[in-house]
């Protein structure tokens, strides 16, 4: 049985012009030096309060070894020590106890691994996993973080939908550095 009120987010950040990353998989683009001087500012305290919600993070093979470039790059690890869950048929390294490698059908994951172990879960990439779940009706809201940029060509955010998804807009933020935050409902 499912967690009361468990909830999957598909959260991205995209270019404006709708691609989550360049065709190679970079994302140099995502540091950008736009800003907006109307635009609420991203309060450290509010990223980490807001942080401290989020239960897991559930992520593609790509999104992981980017993940790992960084943190080996310095940049540091993302994701906390919240549990990293990575769907993938790859044999990967594990640097971090909190990370763990599922595959296989994606609804009976959502439904029977994560529902159950977690209420707030969010999707943090791959434009092919957003895409199935939303498709396989898994998603109950999907946030949107548009950078100032156009890159012309990359990765999708959603790969392949197939169909209409209808989405209830509940949320529009206008931040200082020109990003611009969207979440609907599914």
């Amino acid at each position: 049985m499912a967690l009361k009120d468990s909830r999957v987010t598909i959260h991205m950040a995209a270019s404006l012009d709708g691609f989550i990353a360049r065709k190679d998989g970079s994302v140099d683009w995502l540091e950008t030096s736009d800003e907006y001087a109307d635009g609420e500012t991203l309060d450290p305290e509010f990223v980490t309060e807001f942080l401290k919600g989020i239960d897991c993070y559930v992520m593609g093979s790509r999104t992981y070894e980017t993940a790992l470039n960084y943190d080996t790059s310095g940049a540091g690890w993302a994701y906390g020590d919240k549990p990293v869950l990575v769907l993938t048929t790859r044999d990967l390294p594990k640097t971090r106890d909190t990370v763990e490698f599922h595959a296989g059908d994606l609804s009976q994951f959502v439904n029977s691994v994560l529902r159950q172990r977690f209420q707030n879960i969010w999707i943090v990439g791959g434009g092919e996993i957003a895409g199935e779940c939303l498709r396989l009706g898994l998603a109950d809201e999907v946030r949107y973080s548009i950078l100032p940029v156009l890159i012309g060509d990359g990765i999708q955010f959603f790969e392949k939908l197939g169909k209409d998804v209808p989405l209830h807009l509940t949320e529009v933020k206008a931040y200082t550095s020109g990003m611009v935050g969207l979440c609907y409902e599914v």
